[in-house]
């Protein structure tokens, strides 16, 4: 038992580490793309490579199953847009030196997937976690009132992961196969988009640019790994765990925003990131109970 859950915790810390730390080193580097580029290429090889692996581990029946049903491909292309979303919005902030923005929704998101599990489905919920989420909405009143602006990265980012794990709670499936029939869906609406560009002249990947095209190649593999990794660890040691150690990637960022990319923190936003942390050590010591 000790053993499982030292794989489960590092498979977990991995994945963690990864979205945290080689995932912006990585989406950094390639930013001379635009971040509507490098959404289309993570979505068409996230596709294909999982269509490798869904050979390699035989699961095409699974997959079968899922889109045999009209209502499941209508919900994985609800959540297959949302994660295109979450995933362009992250990937600006990247490119524009938001990654502090970046990092608060990902702090916000589990304690606002606690809020709409209470509402839509009526989830039990306590004193604590009411806390949590009334400090997550006081930090945002408190940007918008001291900055006179919306903190729009970081409510996007939060609002469209929270919203894909509730929707994606309508079916059952697995998160690799999910994935794949979510990109698929996507790829039309990226390849018409890549045309696009290129009829403007505006991409980056093409064959005059081999070596920047290997480059963004890279994209999709940088989507699965950590997926991989944190499914297994998931799977290892349970959702109260993940959900804990899951709270590496945004500190990760945070830190690597702030101190190594040298992005400006004044007190207001000092404030409400004070509130949210102590909105997460709240939600973290109510995961540590159940």
């Amino acid at each position: 038992m000790k053993k499982i859950l030292i794989e489960g915790s590092l498979f977990t810390i991995g994945a963690s580490l990864w979205w945290g730390v080689i995932g912006v080193f990585y989406f950094k580097f390639v930013s001379f793309a635009s971040p509507l580029e490098l959404t289309i290429h993570r979505t068409i090889w996230t596709a294909i490579l999982l269509i490798i692996t869904t050979f390699y581990y035989s699961k095409w029946s699974e997959f079968k199953n899922i889109i045999n049903k009209p209502k499941n491909l209508f919900v994985l292309f609800l959540t297959g847009s949302l994660i295109a979303i979450n995933w362009f919005t992250w990937l600006y902030a990247v490119s524009t030196d938001n990654l502090l923005d970046g990092s608060l929704g990902y702090y916000i998101f589990p304690i606002l997937s606690v809020f709409l599990g209470i509402i839509f489905l009526k989830e039990p919920y306590n004193k604590n976690k009411i806390i949590s989420v009334g400090l997550v909405i006081l930090s945002l009143i408190y940007l918008l009132y001291q900055l006179k602006t919306v903190p729009w990265i970081g409510i996007t980012v939060a609002i469209t992961f929270s919203l894909y794990g509730l929707i994606r709670k309508k079916i059952n499936v697995s998160s690799d196969i999910g994935l794949l029939i979510e990109t698929l869906l996507m790829t039309p609406f990226a390849l018409v988009l890549f045309y696009y560009l290129t009829i403007n002249n505006i991409n980056i990947f093409s064959p005059n640019e081999p070596v920047l095209s290997f480059y963004l190649f890279w994209s999709g593999l940088m989507t699965l790994v950590p997926l991989f990794w944190y499914t297994k660890g998931f799977n290892l040691v349970g959702i109260g765990a993940a959900s804990m150690i899951f709270f590496l990637t945004p500190t990760a960022q945070f830190f690597l925003g702030f101190y190594y990319y040298g992005e400006p923190l004044n007190i207001h936003k000092l404030i409400s990131f004070l509130f949210i942390w102590i909105a997460v050590v709240i939600y973290l010591n109510e995961l540590r109970k159940e």
